[in-house]
C-alpha cells in the first residue's frame, strides 16, 4: 500500500478498537438493564403527532402495560416512542429509553426514567429482545418492521423462546398480514403454518394487553421473573447466552469429496 494513501496502515487498528466501544455498548446495557425486571418493548414511528390517533393509542397502551406490572422500553425518541413512554410515566412506572444517536439528530424525550444512548442499532437491538417478555409494533417505517421481522426470526429458528408479539393497528398491518399468508405461505411455502400465529393484529389496547398476559402464562415465561427457566433444568442446546439467545446445536458439516476435481 502506499505511503500516499489515507489512513494507511491504521485501517487495520480502528477496526480492533471498534470492538472495545461495542463491548462498552453491551457492558454498559447490561449493567443498566440487569434489574429490569418484567418489561414490554414498544415499537412505532417516529412521526406520530401528539393527539394523532395511534400517538393517542400507545399512550394507551404504556399507561396499560404500566399498570399491569410492566416496564416500558422504547427506542426513547419521539412520536409513538414518547407516547408509551409518556403512558407508563404518568402511570408511575418504569419507563425505558434506548436512544441511538443518528446523523439527523434525534431528540430524547421528556418521559424516561431510565435512559442509555447507543451509537450502534444492533447492540440497541439486542437490549429490546433480552430484556423484554413480549413485542408490540405500532403502525411505522422501516425500524419497525425491522424490529417485528426480527422477532419472527429469532423465534421461529428457536434462537429465542416465543413470545407475545402484538401489532396494534389492522389499517396499517392487515394487508402485511394477509400478503404474508396469502404470499409466502400458501404460495411459495417459504413460512409453515405455526409461523402465522405468532403474532396478533388487533386495534384494542384491552385485548392487547391480555394477550400478552396471557400469552406469558401460556408460555411460562415468568418462571425466574425474566422469562427463562432455571438453568439447570434446560438442556445445554437450549441454554440462553449471556445476549439473551440460544446455544443451538452446531451446524452438521456436509461430506466433502477429498478428490479434487479435475
Amino acid at each position: 500500500m502506499s505511503r500516499d494513501t489515507p489512513h494507511a496502515g491504521e485501517t487495520a487498528a480502528e477496526e480492533t478498537w471498534r470492538v472495545f466501544r461495542i463491548m462498552a455498548e453491551f457492558v454498559e446495557g447490561f449493567e443498566l438493564m440487569a434489574n429490569l425486571g418484567p418489561a414490554v418493548s414498544v415499537f412505532g414511528s417516529a412521526r406520530s403527532q401528539p393527539g394523532q390517533k395511534y400517538y393517542l393509542l400507545a399512550e394507551q397502551m404504556g399507561e396499560r402495560l404500566a399498570k399491569a406490572g410492566f416496564g416500558v422500553i422504547t427506542g426513547g425518541g419521539p412520536g409513538i416512542m414518547e407516547a408509551a413512554n409518556k403512558g407508563a410515566f404518568q402511570a408511575g412506572g418504569t419507563s425505558i429509553g434506548l436512544n441511538i444517536s443518528l446523523p439527523m439528530e434525534q431528540v430524547a424525550n421528556d418521559y424516561q426514567t431510565i435512559a442509555m444512548d447507543f451509537h450502534y442499532f444492533f447492540c440497541r437491538k439486542v437490549m429490546f429482545v433480552k430484556y423484554a417478555l413480549a413485542f408490540v409494533c405500532f403502525p411505522g417505517g422501516f425500524g419497525t418492521m425491522d424490529e417485528f421481522f426480527e422477532s419472527m426470526t429469532l423465534m421461529q429458528t428457536e434462537k429465542i423462546r416465543r413470545f407475545p408479539v402484538v401489532l396494534v393497528g389492522s389499517n396499517f398491518w392487515g394487508s402485511l398480514s394477509d400478503w404474508m399468508r396469502e404470499v409466502m405461505l400458501d404460495r411459495y411455502h417459504n413460512v409453515d403454518a405455526d409461523d402465522m400465529d405468532m403474532f396478533k393484529v388487533t386495534d384494542d389496547i384491552d385485548e392487547a394487553v391480555k394477550f400478552i398476559q396471557d400469552s406469558i402464562e401460556r408460555f411460562g415465561l415468568p418462571r425466574d421473573g425474566r422469562g427463562q427457566r432455571r438453568f439447570f433444568e434446560t438442556p445445554w442446546h437450549e441454554q440462553m447466552t449471556a445476549e439473551g439467545t440460544t446455544y443451538g446445536w452446531r451446524p452438521k458439516q456436509p461430506k466433502r469429496n477429498k478428490q479434487r476435481r479435475s
